[in-house]
């Protein structure tokens, strides 16, 4: 089944986020540490350079990815021109502190009464984003829950005499190929009703199996040699005794648990891409949509 999810109030997002982008001197992108390239939004991409603006890129749920290739992933985006990328988890208030400090580095001569430093808050749906606002600001101001595309507007804040900050919807972009939809839905990016859990819960095992296979026994029990995502499906609903009333395994269940896993950290620290698995990608640049 193909993902399709684009929510209207995201193309009226998209631009007001445009019309923001020239007010604005610099651009602070949120990604999930865990899909940091399926969740960095080429359209950002294409504005802030049209714009000539800095990136500060926060590689957000870093304590829930896989912390070798989030090493990688650092350095290949603190190699990209007029950006800075640093890790950093929402929850952590010692994190966020860094946040302002390494805005001011990219502008340091910003950040004064008499010259701001104005800058923008990006990032697609629910990679934390608004944790981090409530974080910044010290008091609740962005609603947060654990469902994609909660924030519809813009909200403008002071965050000291000489800094403000834009706070924006979650944004996707039309046109995502399926492999990284694949990967958001699991990220839990991507609205429930767009998808089937165990297609996800297929596409997700599959990687699981052939990267993490000593996370899944850890979690779930040895697994056979060779073990196949039916297998993983049937043996995770065997074990957890989650069978149909008409008997048999419930393998949408265990595919929802697998999932839910996965999303709760309780797989271990997992990243669902490498550097090398989109090196083709990345070699090409970003696909900037019109």
């Amino acid at each position: 089944m193909s993902i399709n999810w684009y929510p209207g109030h995201m193309a009226t997002a998209r631009k007001a986020a445009a019309e923001s982008m020239r007010k604005i001197d610099l651009v602070i992108e949120v990604l999930d540490a865990r899909v940091p390239h399926s969740s960095c939004n080429p359209i950002f991409e294409r504005l802030r350079r049209q714009g000539q603006r800095p990136a500060l890129k926060l590689l957000n749920k870093a304590d829930m990815a896989d912390p070798r290739q989030t090493e990688r992933w650092l350095r290949y985006y603190n190699g990209l021109p007029g950006v800075k990328a640093i890790v950093v988890s929402a929850k952590k208030s010692s994190d966020v502190k860094r946040i302002p400090i390494a805005c001011q580095a990219l502008l340091p001569d910003r950040g004064t009464p008499a010259k701001p430093l104005r800058m923008m808050i990006l990032g697609i749906p629910n990679v934390g984003k608004s944790t981090l606002m409530n974080a910044l600001l010290n008091r609740r101001i962005a609603p947060v829950g654990d469902q994609p595309a909660i924030t519809k507007m813009q909200m403008f804040h002071k965050l000291g005499p000489g800094m403000s900050l834009v706070d924006t919807p979650g944004i996707l972009w039309p046109g995502i190929k399926q492999s990284a939809l694949y990967k958001l839905a699991a990220a839990h990016s991507i609205g429930r009703g767009a998808y089937e859990d165990e297609d996800v819960a297929t596409t997700l095992g599959q990687y699981l199996l052939s990267e993490y296979p000593g996370r899944l026994a850890q979690r779930y029990g040895d697994l056979p040699a060779d073990c196949q995502v039916h297998q993983l499906l049937d043996l995770i609903a065997t074990r957890r005794s989650l069978v149909k009333k008409a008997g048999g395994a419930d393998v949408l269940r265990a595919s929802v648990a697998l999932i839910n896993d996965f999303r709760d950290g309780a797989l271990g620290p997992i990243t669902l891409e490498t550097v090398d698995d989109v090196g083709a990608e990345l070699a090409a640049g970003p696909v900037l949509p019109a």
